[in-house]
């Protein structure tokens, strides 16, 4: 009997999300948990890009956005790349707690409120279900964070950020968003899977500055560095 149980134990054991190894019950097995990439070193006070010297880098010195601090635990290369892509396009909600803990376990400064980064209602009964969300959902479980899911809304269903060039993301994101709540004097933080320039937060912020808030974080799983700092993924 205790042979079968161990047997039986050992078939429902989950395996690692990448490599579908033995992972001892967690998410990911410790290798492919180390191999993921960490955003380290001196960063950008604002925007969390890499900086050689100072706070904040010169874009932001020069055009202040309207979102105080980005929080980051990785950046968005590979195998990081691979978990968001599964958790967006093919609905592996199982990776939202792992986002949600690395978020959890980043985070600096503690915000009054989370909220996740809406998703247009065209959108989301399209794909289901809004990521953000998702993992926003295990951030405040995690930290005992209020989280107000509906405080904010997407009213236009504007066209994917990743189709577009750089130049012509904030264009696509203005008057992208609402917010019902009264921030006034809050500090909130903006949970989302991925930034890239920064157009779609800085929008979230300006609106959430126009209800009141005091600070804006953006909390985001992975950053997309420049060529130059970025990490070339295996040929596979």
């Amino acid at each position: 009997m205790a042979y079968c149980t161990k047997f039986v134990q050992r078939l429902i054991a989950p395996s690692c999300l990448l490599c579908a190894g033995p992972s001892a019950g967690a998410l990911l097995c410790a290798p492919c948990d180390a191999d993921l990439p960490r955003l380290t070193g001196s960063l950008c006070d604002t925007c969390a890009l890499p900086i050689t010297e100072g706070h904040r880098c010169g874009a932001c010195l020069t055009h202040p956005p309207a979102y105080d601090h980005v929080c980051a635990p990785y950046t968005y290369a590979f195998p990081a790349d691979a978990l968001v892509q599964g958790l967006k396009y093919r609905s592996m909600l199982a990776i939202a707690p792992l986002f949600g803990s690395a978020i959890a376990s980043s985070l600096g400064e503690r915000p009054d409120v989370i909220i996740p980064m809406p998703l247009a209602d065209a959108r989301l009964r399209e794909r289901g279900f809004n990521q953000a969300q998702e993992i926003a959902r295990h951030v405040a479980k995690l930290t005992g964070i209020v989280l107000l899911p509906r405080a904010c809304r997407k009213v236009r269903d504007t066209q994917p950020q990743a189709a577009l060039p750089w130049k012509e993301r904030a264009k696509n994101m203005r008057k992208a968003f609402v917010c019902d709540e009264d921030f006034a004097g809050t500090h909130v933080a903006v949970v989302d899977d991925v930034m890239t320039t920064g157009a779609t937060l800085n929008e979230l912020a300006r609106n959430l500055k126009q209800a009141g808030a005091a600070r804006v974080t953006g909390l985001i799983v992975a950053r997309t560095l420049p060529d130059a700092f970025k990490r070339k993924a295996p040929d596979v």
